[in-house]
């Protein structure tokens, strides 16, 4: 990466716009879509030109969609210091020692720093901690762009590792009167879920002109570099990481058909057909799924799923005519499908023979983010001159903490 200028805020004229234009595109896909099922029901197939129509508008509503995203997300976004406010602020030491480590390279004053508050955060390869401020606007901004973070627990730890005690045979329980004997029940199973931190990296660079310029908030444009990058490669792996120097994903996990479930395995329903729903109510798949997953994790579930299969159903109606998906009522908000929201992630897998394309549960109960406190820098001017090179790394990890709170869509018939 390398350094660019600020981004400018998005105005809430800019944002109101672009809704606008997702509603009306979205009002046009639903015209041409009644067209192509008229079409299906009246001659048993649709006309072709009807169904290229409809793929250009499936595209042109994912496109008004992430442009009403990436508005939304910079509206929110808090603004750049002026050369103005930025002389007004009071820094803390560590924020004065840090912003001279990053522009000279002077080191002493974050040494004394860290060495007072016995930081754990530092690991034995160097490199000093960011402050506390932008520590924190990275997360928030990590939480913003990274969807399964997003609707997951974050924990925080301080060491390399988090365990995790879980009930694997509960105890057994029963009904007694008051002064009745009661018989003794069976104890509890206990085992650990270890959830260790693994090294996230990026490595953006910077002019030394840059660097100088006494108007650049340090802290600000370093959170601005990495947050794309450490959530794009987080998110990849909170979905489908092999657990080896990174989380483990969601569908990685052991899977089995929902029918005999237990304890360590991904519950699975079928779509209905290989590679695919059903041709005859594609729909009852999706209920089938939700249903799967129990009432007391079902009031919070949340589809999670690409957005090529959001354009497949998108197109599905219940049985009464309605479209099954909707739009987000309003600026800021998550689209749904069946009254329950949909978080796009790219990284769920296409729709193809005995893919887990679909996700449906409640994620905040059933995955676990562990971020070890504390992303670190180290300043590297020799490596890529006359560019100055920031190795950035922050711990984390992740994985399944209830295997009865999420379930998946298997596309096949079996």
């Amino acid at each position: 990466m390398t350094a660019h200028s600020p981004e400018i805020k998005a105005t809430g004229t800019e944002v109101t716009q672009a809704f606008d234009e997702f509603a009306r595109t979205f009002d046009v896909f639903r015209e041409t879509n009644d067209d192509r099922l008229r079409q299906i029901e009246s001659r048993m197939s649709s006309d072709v030109v009807t169904e290229e129509k409809l793929s250009r508008i499936d595209r042109g509503l994912d496109e008004a969609k992430a442009r009403l995203d990436q508005l939304a997300l910079k509206a929110r976004r808090p603004h750049l210091e002026s050369a103005d406010e930025h002389k007004a602020i009071r820094l803390t030491p560590h924020q004065t020692a840090f912003r001279s480590y990053m522009r000279t390279g002077e080191a002493l004053a974050l040494k004394e720093i860290e060495e007072k508050a016995l930081s754990v955060g530092s690991g034995p390869d160097g490199g000093f901690l960011v402050p506390v401020g932008a520590e924190r606007e990275i997360l928030q901004r990590m939480t913003a762009l990274s969807p399964i973070r997003a609707i997951s627990t974050v924990r925080e730890i301080s060491g390399g590792q988090l365990k995790k005690a879980y009930v694997a045979s509960g105890p057994v329980s029963g009904w007694t009167a008051e002064t009745a004997t009661a018989t003794q029940t069976a104890s509890p199973i206990l085992a650990d879920l270890t959830f260790p931190a693994m090294e996230l990296y990026a490595m953006p660079s910077a002019t030394q002109t840059l660097l100088d310029d006494a108007a650049v908030d340090i802290e600000q444009w370093i959170a601005d570099e990495i947050q794309a990058s450490f959530a794009e490669k987080e998110s990849q792996a909170f979905v489908a990481g092999d657990g080896i120097n990174k989380p483990k994903g969601f569908i990685t996990y052991p899977t089995v058909a929902n029918a005999n479930w237990t304890w360590g395995n991904i519950g699975t329903v079928v779509s209905g057909l290989d590679g695919g729903f059903a041709v005859a109510n594609p729909q009852d798949a999706l209920v089938n799924l939700v249903y799967a997953v129990k009432s007391s994790y079902r009031q919070n579930g949340t589809f999670v799923m690409n957005r090529q299969t959001q354009a497949t159903v998108r197109r599905m109606k219940d049985g009464q005519g309605q479209y099954i998906w909707q739009p987000p009522s309003a600026i800021g908000a998550q689209a749904t499908l069946m009254s329950f929201p949909v978080v796009e992630s790219e990284d769920m897998p296409n729709i193809a023979t005995d893919s887990l394309s679909i996700a449906f549960g409640d994620f905040r109960r059933g995955y676990l983010v562990v971020d070890r406190m504390g992303v670190r820098i180290l300043r590297d001017p020799y490596s890529a001159k006359p560019y100055v090179l920031f190795y950035t790394t922050k711990r984390v990890g992740g994985g399944v903490q209830d295997f009865d709170a999420i379930k998946l869509m298997k596309f096949g018939d079996a």
